[in-house]
């Protein structure tokens, strides 16, 4: 053996790679310039939402869109944004788990296979097709269901009611986002369910467990941490949704937690789509100032959900 090899393995097994190599290099430099460059479109889009929302923030109230202050104007459009993504994440994470949980361990592979491809072309359809079936079907077919929270629920501030007669209301929307991430969040921990050390699930099995007891004490365990990033890719998926949003939901404006009902608020994302094309001068720079609240949101969530992924692999 040649020294040079000799080196290359000796450096092997301290545990660091072969340095001085041309390729190693290269590589270094791409994935480091590929680094950089992320970091500075992100850096570079905050700098540019900051500085055009820079107007409105230091504007008068009276010169915002409807006379009032920049907060009172991004608050209900923000809480409208958050309301709706987390109540398509406690629809969405539950269902898509045990989705990818009969894909990867129960279903028979002629069933699993075609089921797989299916919940993927899900993430294909666009999002105004989803809007369309909103309001044209889910609506409609939800009014009964509306009624009955009402009637039987109506001591929550949830389903306080008057029940919409249309059905769209925020907890159609909610349903429709859950629909869209879905296919996120199955695809994500799907993939992770299967690659869970088969050692590991023989061993439940031959210590008596059975299929659900072998999921819950090996695939879950290993599966976590896919669990929560997933959730989160779907989270920001929800929380940026546009063209499903503005035509499903009816909006009001006001701030309530009734999710039954015809007035609602809206999301930051939709209405800067409804409102861009015929807005000028402060009101222009008053949306800009709403999209970098969406953007905080959607920046500190991922830092969270990145925190809390960090803490389980140290576990």
């Amino acid at each position: 053996m040649s020294s040079t090899n000799v080196d290359d393995l000796q450096s092997v097994v301290r545990g660091g790679p072969a340095r001085g190599g041309a390729g190693d290099r290269v590589f270094r430099g791409l994935a480091t310039g590929a680094g950089v460059v992320i970091l500075a479109t992100l850096a570079g889009v905050a700098l540019f939402l900051i500085v055009r929302a820079w107007p409105a923030i230091t504007a008068s109230a009276e010169d915002l869109p409807g006379g009032e202050n920049l907060l009172a104007y991004i608050w209900p459009l923000t809480f409208g944004t958050i309301i709706a993504a987390t109540i398509a994440i406690v629809i969405a994470v539950p269902l898509s788990v045990a989705v990818a949980l009969f894909i990867s361990h129960i279903a028979p592979r002629r069933i699993a296979q075609p089921m797989s491809y299916l919940i993927d072309l899900l993430a294909a359809i666009p999002s105004v097709i989803y809007g369309l079936w909103g309001i044209a079907v889910l609506g409609p077919a939800s009014v009964g269901l509306l009624r009955w929270l009402e009637d039987n629920l109506g001591w929550l501030p949830f389903f306080e009611g008057p029940a919409s007669a249309t059905g769209r209301t925020m907890l159609v929307v909610a349903a429709v986002l859950a629909v869209m991430i879905l296919p996120i969040i199955t695809a994500v921990t799907r993939s992770v369910f299967e690659q869970t050390p088969r050692r590991l699930q023989e061993g439940a099995l031959a210590l008596g467990a059975t299929r659900w007891e072998m999921i819950r004490l090996t695939v879950l365990p290993f599966g976590k941490s896919a669990i929560i990033s997933a959730s989160m890719l779907g989270l920001g998926r929800a929380l940026g949704e546009t063209m499903a949003v503005a035509i499903v939901l009816s909006v009001s404006g006001a701030i309530t937690f009734d999710l039954i009902g015809s007035g609602n608020p809206s999301t930051i994302a939709a209405n800067i789509a409804l409102d861009f094309p015929e807005s000028s001068g402060l009101a222009v720079n008053a949306l800009i100032a709403s999209g970098l609240v969406l953007f905080a949101v959607t920046l500190v969530v991922n830092m969270a959900a990145r925190t809390v992924i960090n803490r389980q692999m140290r576990i």
